[in-house]
């Protein structure tokens, strides 16, 4: 009987599990709910503006990325170091770049559109979105986002340009000087100042 119950109880454990891993849009589905956003902004862009757009895409971009995560690999040992205000502080300002990097971007409409090859598993329990950004009478743009689960939620951890190049790898090489000279509180101010500049353009 205790064995059965001890059974019973490994089984529901399993089972339970397994649901909260599956919570929540697939991989793919996450992505495609990122790319209608974009070209919600793209065809408005004129009528929102810059700040429109920022605005309209923040639940967007904190939905579908892991923006803590992403700056904790990009601030590399400075994060293990930092104060949970600096953390905080950090994580603020690169989510207000991000957004914005997106928001200044993704400008104006001229028929593009958001093609997924697929997903494919990737490593360390990640999975793989292989889209390409096609644009007429040009050469499609293939580019790979790599997810992670985070509370049972897929989320957006790593984009790869041309399905290669990481923007992680490209933002920790930019940062290093200034984290290297002024630690975690002048990195942030620089990603604000950057976040600012790239709404007034």
């Amino acid at each position: 009987m205790k064995r059965t119950l001890i059974a019973a109880l490994i089984l529901l454990a399993g089972v339970v599990s397994f649901a909260f891993a599956s919570t929540g849009p697939t991989p793919q589905a996450v992505v495609d709910s990122f790319h209608a956003a974009l070209l919600h902004i793209m065809r408005s862009a004129e009528s929102l503006g810059a700040t429109g757009r920022y605005r309209f895409l923040e639940p967007q971009v904190r939905d579908a990325f892991d923006l803590e995560r992403m700056i904790r690999v990009v601030s590399g040992a400075h994060w293990r170091s930092a104060t949970p205000a600096q953390k905080a502080e950090l994580v603020d300002a690169f989510t207000q770049l991000s957004i914005s990097t997106y928001a200044s971007r993704f400008d104006g409409y001229s028929g593009q559109t958001f093609e997924i090859d697929g997903e494919r598993p990737g490593p360390r329990n990640s999975v793989l979105v292989d889209p390409r950004i096609t644009r007429p009478g040009e050469s499609a743009v293939p580019i790979t986002y790599v997810l992670n689960q985070k509370g049972g939620t897929w989320r957006i951890v790593n984009v790869l340009l041309d399905r290669s190049i990481s923007e992680l790898a490209v933002r920790r090489s930019e940062y290093s000087r200034v984290l290297e000279q002024g630690g975690p509180t002048s990195l942030a101010a620089a990603l604000r100042a950057k976040a600012g500049k790239l709404l007034a353009e």
